[in-house]
């Protein structure tokens, strides 16, 4: 049986390795994306997976969104919670507005693409919720009060859907990238780049596709006894 799987920023980026990697598992699959028509066009064009446009913090967009996935290539299996931006600035410059709009799309976006989905998956008896999180999550970062704390959330998320899930055949993880060469860390002053590097024992940037990989496994058949847990993918970037 195909399964389906839908990828939210899955046009560009991480979200792109993991929507290319899960079609190349067999899975069907489909791509969200907020605005850059474009780039989602010239991506189903190359790869025949199917974009849909739509606001991940908007409950009412996400859910008609996936009633629209799910009547034109089927009920959704897999989702994978990865769209999300930043709006950095250290926390006495950060303004409300900032504060909410990446905890609307990074935090209350997770909410909106798992929430429609989840009573299919429990009537189903099977579903795997995949979210990116990120280490700034685990570690805080320097002018990312706002992003931290959403990906910090998303942990919370992950754990609570899989003690409510396992019994239904749901898992549900989270997956922590480290620094990936996606175009925004690559677009950064060279210099900064470096630091970066040379903070990371792998004294490499980790590669978009090293997370698809990591996706492709928790949500595959095999990781089925595998729930509720934070997969570090950093290069042993490690903290206190």
């Amino acid at each position: 049986m195909t399964r389906t799987a839908l990828v939210t920023g899955g046009s560009r980026g991480i979200g792109e390795a993991i929507s290319r990697k899960l079609k190349a598992e067999g899975y069907t699959v489909a791509a969200t994306y907020a605005g850059n028509d474009e780039k989602a066009a010239a991506f189903t064009a190359e790869t025949g997976i199917k974009t849909y446009k739509w606001n991940v913090a908007d409950y009412e967009a996400s859910a008609a969104g996936i009633a629209q996935v799910e009547a034109e290539i089927g009920s959704i299996d897999i989702v994978v919670a990865n769209a999300g931006i930043t709006r950095d600035a250290p926390f006495h410059k950060m303004t409300p507005q900032q504060w909410k709009d990446v905890i609307d799309t990074n935090l209350t976006g997770v909410f909106n693409a798992i929430h429609p989905i989840w009573p299919g998956m429990r009537e189903r008896k099977f579903g795997r919720v995949i979210v990116i999180s990120s280490i700034n999550g685990q570690k805080g970062q320097f002018a990312q009060v706002n992003y931290a704390a959403t990906k910090a959330g998303d942990l919370g998320i992950v754990k609570s859907l899989a003690q409510e899930g396992a019994r239904a055949g749901i898992t549900a993880n989270a997956i922590c990238p480290g620094y990936i060469a996606t175009e925004m860390v690559m677009a950064v002053p060279e210099k900064v780049r470096e630091a970066i590097i040379g903070q990371i024992p792998a004294k490499r940037l980790g590669e978009p596709e090293e997370i698809a990989r990591c996706v492709a496994f928790l949500a595959s058949e095999d990781a089925g006894f595998v729930n509720g847990s934070t997969i570090s993918v950093n290069g042993a970037q490690f903290f206190v």
